[in-house]
C-alpha cells in the first residue's frame, strides 16, 4: 500500500520545511495604518492650526471658527482625511466658543461672578490650545483624532 500525505495541499519539503508539514509563507506585518498622503496630513494639520487665528487681533473670537472653516471648505473634496479632521476642528472650535460664551454669561448673571469671567476665558483658552496642539500632532502623523468635550454639530 502507498502512504498517503495527511496534508495534500502542502508540498513535501518545499521551502526547506520538514516533510509532511505545511509551508508557512512570511506575510508582511501590517501596522493597521495605511500610508497617508503627505499633502492630506499637512492640510489636516492646517485645519487644526487655523483655530489659533482667534488669538490674533485680526479676527478675534470668531476667527478660531472661520479659519478652520475656510481651510476645510477648500480641501474637503480633495482629501477625505482633511474632510474628517476639518469637521473635527470646526466642531471643537464652535464648542469652545459656546463654552466661553455660556461661562461668561453664567458669571455675569451673578454679581460676584463678573470678576470670574477672565478666569473662565483663560481656562477655556488653555484647554483649547492644549487639545489643538495634540490634534495637530496627531493629524501630522496621519492619525484620526477626535476632540474630547466637542459637540458634533457638523457631520
Amino acid at each position: 500500500m502507498t502512504e498517503n500525505n495527511e496534508n495534500p495541499q502542502a508540498p513535501e519539503n518545499a521551502g526547506g520545511g520538514q516533510p509532511g508539514q505545511p509551508v508557512i509563507e512570511a506575510q508582511p506585518v501590517s501596522t493597521g495604518q495605511s500610508e497617508m498622503n503627505k499633502d492630506a496630513r499637512m492640510w489636516a494639520m492646517f485645519c487644526h492650526l487655523a483655530g489659533l487665528v482667534g488669538l490674533l487681533p485680526i479676527l478675534p473670537v470668531i476667527g478660531s471658527v472661520v479659519a478652520p472653516l475656510i481651510v476645510w471648505q477648500i480641501k474637503k473634496d480633495e482629501f477625505p482625511f482633511v474632510d474628517e479632521q476639518g469637521k473635527e476642528a470646526i466642531n471643537f472650535q464652535i464648542s469652545m466658543f459656546i463654552y466661553s460664551l455660556a461661562g461668561s454669561i453664567a458669571c455675569a448673571i451673578t454679581c460676584v461672578g463678573i470678576a470670574l469671567i477672565p478666569v473662565v476665558l483663560i481656562v477655556v483658552g488653555v484647554c483649547d490650545i492644549i487639545f489643538l496642539v495634540i490634534a495637530t500632532i496627531k493629524a501630522n502623523n496621519g492619525e484620526h483624532y477626535r476632540y474630547p468635550l466637542s459637540m458634533r454639530l457638523i457631520k
